[in-house]
């Protein structure tokens, strides 16, 4: 019988051997850096690390042993990889982005936000720049964008996640098809209510109307209410104007209470959204690419190669910085099937050197990098 005792010190030396020996090809793997740093060669030379796979695999006796020396060696060659990209973006890591102390906001300070008075992004531009500032409102999220971009306006507010339903893919589109930077971001609790003309009640009500997200978060009570049709609005805020515009008993929105003070509606019922923790997640929007100086989050995004096990190799940057991946999104790519562009909010502030490996190596291996901004999550700035 095999001495099991005697099994696991034999174990226990290869350990210890292999141990000193991926040290002894970690010390290579810091001369080939300082070399490349030298010469300004790239870390990542695919075909070379392909090749040496595909050696390495037929030292192997038989087809497990090579399958699991190819994914061992993988894993060596990318840890080796990480090593170098932390030494290199020492010395050409460069940030982009100006620091800043505090966001300059006065009287004369312009801030566009989707939709009409009344609404939740409206709610969240208050709480995070409070009121002494001068409102813009847009009719899509695209036209808050384009205000940015053509410096009518000095920030905007767009919701981007919703607790209930998820990411708003509309928005992850837009940060992608235009340079403006998230520089902050803004969590505000929704408590949807029905409301109505004055003098209405619930069993009058047979047309609801709301944004796709209000009516996604209430679903549960339209369905619980025979007949009760359900209709799409621009935004929560403009289907309470709609009610009241159109004076019809029947017609109740889907929108907040402060909507309904807005628009002389009546709240016929609260608490209609079936989670009662309901938040949604704004982010505020500029054209510079700045940060605040205590910003702890960081949104970006990238285009990775059509292969197997890329998306593994991109995100273990993050991981093997010590960093914690908060999210992450996914969205096709245009004119290639079943191609995608990831989405990804990491905890850190862009002048740590942990963000800074993470970033230059994310940047030297995916197809395309975008940095969509670096800021902290804020329940109000002090003035």
């Amino acid at each position: 019988m095999i001495d099991l005792t005697q099994s696991r010190m034999e174990i226990d030396k290869v350990d210890k051997q292999i141990a000193e020996l991926f040290e002894h090809r970690m010390k290579i793997a810091r001369d080939v850096a300082e070399y490349k740093i030298q010469t300004g060669k790239k870390v990542f030379d695919k075909e070379r690390e392909k090749v040496k796979l595909n050696t390495l695999k037929e030292l192997a006796g038989n087809e497990f042993n090579r399958q699991a020396i190819q994914e061992l060696f993988s894993q060596i060659m990318s840890i080796s990889r990480k090593l170098q990209y932390g030494l290199i973006s020492k010395e050409y890591g460069e940030n982009t982005f100006q620091e800043i102390a505090q966001l300059h906001i006065t009287e004369e300070t312009k801030v566009v936000c989707f939709g009409v008075k009344g609404s939740y992004t409206e709610q969240a531009m208050e709480e995070y720049f409070g009121t002494d500032i001068k409102r813009v409102y847009a009719p899509t999220f695209k036209q808050v964008m384009e205000d940015i971009k053509d410096g009518h306006v000095d920030y905007g507010v767009l919701p981007i996640e919703n607790t209930s339903t998820g990411g708003i893919t509309d928005i992850y589109d837009l940060l992608v098809e235009f340079d403006n930077i998230i520089i902050g971001e803004h969590v505000v609790k929704v408590d949807h209510a029905l409301l109505g003309l004055p003098g209405s009640s619930l069993d009058n009500i047979r047309t609801v109307y709301s944004h796709t997200q209000g009516l996604l978060q209430c679903s549960k009570f339209i369905l619980s209410r025979e007949g009760l049709k359900s209709v799409e609005c621009i935004s929560t805020a403009d289907s309470a104007k709609k009610v009241l515009e159109e004076q019809d008993i029947t017609q109740g929105a889907i929108a907040s209470k402060k909507a309904a003070n807005v628009y002389g509606l009546s709240v016929l019922q609260e608490k209609l959204n079936h989670e009662e923790n309901n938040s949604t997640r704004f982010i505020v929007i500029a054209r510079d690419k700045r940060y605040l100086k205590n910003s702890n989050k960081i949104s970006i995004c990238f285009e990775l190669p059509h292969e197997s096990g890329s998306l593994y190799n991109m995100l273990s940057h993050i991981i093997y910085n010590n960093l914690n991946m908060t999210k992450i999104e996914s969205r096709p790519l245009e004119g290639k099937n079943f191609e995608y562009r990831f989405f990804v909010d990491f905890e850190g502030n862009i002048a740590e050197p942990a963000v800074k490996n993470a970033l230059y190596g994310i940047q030297e291996e995916a197809t395309r990098i975008r940095i969509l901004g670096n800021y902290k999550t804020t329940s109000k700035i002090v003035l």
